[in-house]
């Protein structure tokens, strides 16, 4: 195998995998990338058994082949080398040979026999999506999801996909997080469900761009897989049951506490009396009276934040405690000027949506003080 490319250009595709290629390993070749050149293109492919990164670029002049390199050197070298800088790659049996201009590394090789592929996904429905609609949507929910819960169906982003809708959830138990866009897809008569996990997710947050620009998502039973111009995304599924989210969203209308304010208001507010919180639990309590919403926070060492803002509200006084990070990660979230927050009692949930419309819900629970 033997190609050559300019530096930018092969920087490109290696940055835009590199994020899958994790730094501690069981399995040595996994930290390793595939490179195969093939009818004068480079395909690098970087995995990590569950998420699976193809990344594409034109070669001239260049003789076919594949082998593994690792990875992290790789793009350290490229980095390492002035712009506009001309690379030769040689593979010379068990040794790959990198030259540029006065500069020459020998990197070792692992067979690419041994290198895993990812699942291609089973029972396929296909979908396409604008790129910022999609991105839209995990922007406005991933934040909900559960960190290494022992619920393994929580660390991840369910997707609900019908002929013409798209939903997101997430969830961690305490708060949860809904997002829906219009979509025109080809799912049959039953709507499907799954569930990305986090690192999925996180890397087809980072490759989705914010324009109109369309793309295809192929899903499958078992995995995901997205096409953009010169990369390919693929993700496993997580295989579990999702709770029924949708029986813990309050009914805005049976909320008899509503009120609607400046979500940046809130949102400082909040942060303001935060400081003095309880670094463990950061609890706040909320006062609700009559043209006043009033945030208190304490800490063991007894200190106390108080802070307050005008509200239109009119009805019966209320008292309810929530973890302000909570709050705070929805109201960051949420899209528009004005936030609606729907409330019925000390023990019930607090559901926040934005003004004018319902296209996304946040909920959080609250907490004993």
């Amino acid at each position: 195998m033997k190609f050559n490319l300019e530096r930018e250009s092969f920087l490109k595709p290696l940055q835009a995998i590199q994020g899958v290629v994790e730094r501690r390993q069981t399995l040595p070749i996994l930290s390793n990338l595939l490179m195969s050149v093939a009818d004068d293109q480079l395909a690098l492919t970087a995995t990590d058994m569950e998420v699976e990164l193809v990344a594409k670029a034109s070669l001239e002049d260049a003789s076919g082949g594949e082998i593994t390199l690792p990875a992290r050197k790789l793009i350290d070298i490229c980095r390492a080398l002035p712009s506009g800088a001309k690379i030769s790659v040689v593979v010379e049996g068990e040794r790959a040979v990198i030259r540029s201009g006065r500069s020459r590394f020998t990197l070792s090789t692992l067979p690419a026999s041994d290198y895993p592929s990812a699942d291609r996904p089973a029972d396929e429905a296909s979908v396409s999506i604008k790129q910022g609609a999609l991105k839209h949507l995990i922007d406005l929910t991933h934040f909900a999801m559960a960190h290494q819960d022992v619920r393994y169906y929580l660390n991840g982003l369910l997707l609900e996909l019908s002929a013409d809708l798209l939903r997101a959830v997430a969830t961690d138990g305490h708060r949860l997080a809904v997002a829906e866009t219009d979509i025109q897809a080809e799912v049959g008569d039953e709507p499907r469900t799954l569930i990305l996990p986090r690192k999925g997710v996180g890397e087809l947050q980072r490759l989705l761009g914010s324009d109109d620009e369309s793309m295809e998502l192929v899903i499958g039973s078992n995995a995901i897989r997205a096409s953009f111009a010169e990369l390919q995304f693929t993700s496993k599924l997580i295989d579990g049951r999702f709770p029924d989210y949708e029986r813990v969203i309050p009914d805005a209308e049976a909320c008899d506490k509503q009120l609607t304010l400046e979500k940046e208001s809130l949102r400082q507010c909040l942060a303001r009396a935060a400081i003095l919180s309880n670094d463990k639990y950061r609890a706040v309590r909320l006062s609700l009276a009559p043209g006043i919403l009033r945030v208190v926070a304490n800490n063991p060492e007894q200190e106390q934040a108080e802070d307050e803002m005008e509200v239109a509200y009119e009805g019966d006084p209320l008292e309810v405690g929530f973890n302000v990070t909570y709050l705070m990660d929805a109201l960051n979230a949420l899209p528009g000027e004005n936030a609606r927050l729907f409330f019925t009692d000390a023990s019930s949930s607090c559901l926040v949506t934005p003004e004018g419309g319902e296209r996304c819900r946040y909920v959080v629970m609250p907490m004993r003080l």
